[in-house]
């Protein structure tokens, strides 16, 4: 028998459901749920000081304790710092499954960026974060997990028998356009605050040169290229047909992504939020080249590739909205063939301003963001718990945190925010953090007790709300 992530992450939440009346009696009194200081992964003075300044700006005493608990999660038990040859390195678990994802490690710790030049040991946490991952990136550019051993096999049961190449390091293989766009934005944010040049040496430029290769190896121009995945199991988003390498395509130019970031197998190559995301950080990516390195060619090769893949999503990628407008498809095959429909995970439709693909107001990320949050999308859920968006990952009427999280980000008016934040107040199942997933009408089903994306990213939006809209959090929610 094969075992799959999402057995994992099922049995995850069942076992936190087991324990949830001690959990909920506890709630009640909203003891923090941090580890004591001493068992701490990691410490910052400066993000110990954002979390009072914040707190103490929130009158709702359950969601000033989830934001408590949620904002340093990261930091208190995901973070492993280190050195490799004399360089600062940091590793990053996703949460209940020991191993990194490039495009989960990234995430989890954007919402400390703004403090970067605070804390020198936040800097240096950054610092061997960049160099991990360009690391990683080495090892395998098509992998979207790594294990901290560069040398050992994965112990993710789930993978070890996927027909694919595993290279030691690896601890899963699944093909995600944003397992790379993930670390340029990373590098991007980080020297655009801090102009710090350390962690962009040789090993991080052969690292974003290979990243680049493979977007356009992945253009599949001159034949599949050579990434092809198959996996023995039940669930048929776990592999890909026509012998590992998916669905055929018309060569238009954008990037294929055989796997969405919810690690689910795309219905059609062509991903297009994740296509948008590529565009977007190449064009970054070029900016840090440039600025850090001097490195002209490595730039304009990437603003090229941008260029080309741009062009193509405004030929290809635009369907009608059914109101005589146009919106973002969501997945298409270049020979006419689209798919609508959103997923929770981000890059998505609905998070295209939260990673800074577009601006909030851009009018075709509107229509197409509120088309997403419709009955439009087979996997826009409403219940007596919350309205939100799930994905075939977990299954039907289970609904994301993160999704609503990127909603109330994404929101101008103080009722929707208000809306979202009264909805995740209310499904956190007793527990104090965000999940992975909970059922439409009852929060204490829910999936992952441990997901330390989404507890980041609850706690970016309270942040966000706090420096924007203070009068929001000086009221019971």
């Amino acid at each position: 028998m094969i075992l799959r992530r999402r057995d994992v992450v099922a049995g995850a939440g069942a076992l936190a459901v087991a324990s949830l009346l001690p959990a909920a009696a506890h709630a009640a009194s909203f003891v923090s749920k941090r580890p004591a200081p001493g068992k701490r992964n990691f410490t910052s003075p400066a993000i110990e000081a954002e979390i009072k300044r914040v707190k103490a700006a929130i009158a709702d005493p359950e969601l000033a304790w989830l934001f408590e608990n949620c904002y340093p999660n990261t930091l208190d038990t995901t973070v492993e710092t280190g050195t490799i040859d004399g360089k600062p390195d940091t590793f990053v678990l996703t949460g209940d499954i020991h191993a990194m994802w490039l495009r989960d490690s990234s995430a989890q710790v954007q919402p400390y960026i703004h403090l970067v030049d605070k804390d020198v040991k936040l800097k240096t946490l950054f610092q061997g974060l960049i160099q991990r991952q360009a690391r990683c990136i080495l090892i395998d550019p098509y992998a979207n997990a790594f294990d901290k051993d560069p040398s050992a096999p994965s112990k993710l049961e789930w993978s070890q028998s996927d027909q694919t190449e595993m290279k030691p390091g690896v601890a899963e293989r699944k093909w995600e356009i944003d397992s790379l766009c993930y670390p340029m934005r990373l590098s991007h944010e980080y020297w655009r605050r801090t102009r710090d040049k350390a962690p962009f040496d040789d090993t991080w430029s052969r690292a974003m040169a290979l990243a680049v290769e493979t977007f356009r190896v992945q253009q599949r121009k001159d034949g599949p290229g050579p990434y092809h995945f198959q996996r023995k199991a039940l669930n048929p988003t776990d592999s890909l047909m026509l012998g590992g390498y998916g669905r055929p395509t018309k060569k238009i130019g954008l990037i294929h992504s055989m796997f969405r970031p919810s690690d689910d197998a795309c219905l059609y190559p062509f991903l297009i939020p994740s296509n948008l995301f590529a565009v977007s950080v190449l064009r970054k990516i070029a900016e840090v080249h440039r600025e850090a390195r001097g490195d002209t060619k490595a730039a304009a090769n990437a603003e090229a590739l941008a260029a080309e893949v741009e062009a193509a999503l405004k030929q290809h990628a635009l369907i009608p909205d059914g109101k005589g407008g146009q919106v973002w498809a969501f997945e298409i095959d270049g020979f006419g063939n689209w798919v609508f429909m959103d997923d929770a995970n981000v890059p998505s439709l609905s998070g295209l301003a939260l990673i800074d693909v577009v601006r909030r107001d851009d009018p075709l990320f509107r229509r197409t963001a509120d088309l997403a949050w419709s009955d439009r999308n087979p996997y826009f859920f409403k219940g007596s718990a919350a309205e939100g968006i799930g994905g075939p990952h977990i299954g039907m009427d289970m609904i994301w945190p993160m999704s609503i999280i990127t909603r109330a980000i994404n929101a101008d008016d103080d009722a929707t925010i208000l809306q979202c934040l009264r909805w995740l107040k209310g499904t956190h199942g007793g527990t104090g953090f965000m999940h992975e997933s909970f059922n439409k009408d009852d929060p204490t089903n829910f999936t992952r007790s441990w997901f330390a994306w989404a507890n980041a990213l609850f706690g970016q939006l309270i942040v966000e709300i706090a420096d924007k809209r203070p009068a929001l959090l000086a009221r019971n929610i």
